[in-house]
């Protein structure tokens, strides 16, 4: 089949793996920066009232599946918090504006959910300034590709890892628990990698991989509470952390490797979050969603 026969529903052919040239960026990196920039939905995701009047918190949320969440919970009615570090203020300037142009309102947070104190006043500040918490988001995450092994791991990098990818989704969480109510929901991101890990990204995918644990078990302690835990598990996604965290010429052919032949965007993330979040998924807890472009999970 050639490029021109492709519909719009394609899932081949509805985002065309473009052209990455080799390119890096010191992290955290930027979606501004990226080549091509990555598509959050702007121009495409269409909200039906889902999550009309909810409170969503979302970590990450300045760039990439973060942004393109709180873009899609903003056009189904959110009102929207979410963290970022402050390196990113200017990706988080244009979530907070594209929040805003969806007639919700958005608080954005600079700050480093590697800090217990930080996970506690970030949830404390939800509430107060947006009146509740409906929603929690675990999607902040760090990784950076060591080729040469589980030698070239030194200790630093191994605990900014789990600091980030795990204690601060620890942290956020038991902060979050008692301002949460029945039908209230939590969504983390796992990954393919805590499934099927890249030797390169070692300790990136022992946290994923404890994530689905932290999930599923979670989900059984909250269950009745009325409180639904649940994650996706995204396969390679053209994020701010690609050319941030992997050599230039891994970037140049990322996401080849996918049943699909191509990297998702970040906008094909986010219907699966709506989904886990809204009422629509009432009797779902305790499951994975994988989004991974046709890799086989359990």
């Amino acid at each position: 089949m050639t490029g021109d026969q492709y519909t719009p529903q394609d899932p081949v052919g509805q985002h065309p793996k473009p052209e990455f040239p080799e390119q890096d960026q010191p992290h955290p990196g930027s979606g501004r920066r990226m080549s091509p920039e990555p598509d959050h939905g702007e121009r495409s995701y269409r909200g039906c009232g889902r999550l009309e009047d909810r409170r969503a918190l979302i970590t990450g949320g300045d760039s990439g599946i973060g942004r393109a969440v709180a873009l899609a919970f903003a056009r189904e009615g959110a009102e929207i918090a979410f963290c970022h570090l402050p390196e990113e203020q200017q990706d988080a300037e244009e979530t907070v504006r594209l929040v805003e142009e969806a007639g919700r309102k958005v608080l954005a947070v600079p700050g480093d959910i590697r800090e217990e104190a930080f996970c506690r006043e970030l949830v404390e500040r939800c509430d107060r300034e947006l009146g509740g918490l409906d929603i929690l988001v675990n999607n902040a995450a760090y990784q950076m590709s060591q080729p040469d092994g589980l030698a070239a791991i030194d200790t630093e990098q191994f605990d900014r890892v789990m600091k980030t990818n795990l204690y601060g989704m620890f942290w956020l969480t038991r902060a979050a628990l008692p301002f949460l109510r029945p039908g209230s929901a939590i969504v983390n991101t796992t990954s393919v990698q805590a499934y099927k890990p890249s030797p390169h990204l070692l300790d990136y995918a022992m946290t994923k991989a404890a994530i689905v644990a932290f999930t599923q078990g979670l989900a059984l302690q909250l269950a009745p509470d009325g409180i639904r835990v649940n994650a996706v598990a995204p396969g390679p996604v053209w994020t701010p952390l690609i050319p941030a965290t992997m050599p230039p010429d891994k970037v140049a052919h990322f996401g080849e490797q996918s049943p699909l032949g191509r990297a998702a965007q970040p906008a094909e993330m986010a219907p699966a979050y709506v989904f886990l979040a809204s009422q629509e998924a009432s009797y779902i807890t305790g499951e994975i969603v994988n989004a991974t472009g046709g890799t086989p999970l359990p």
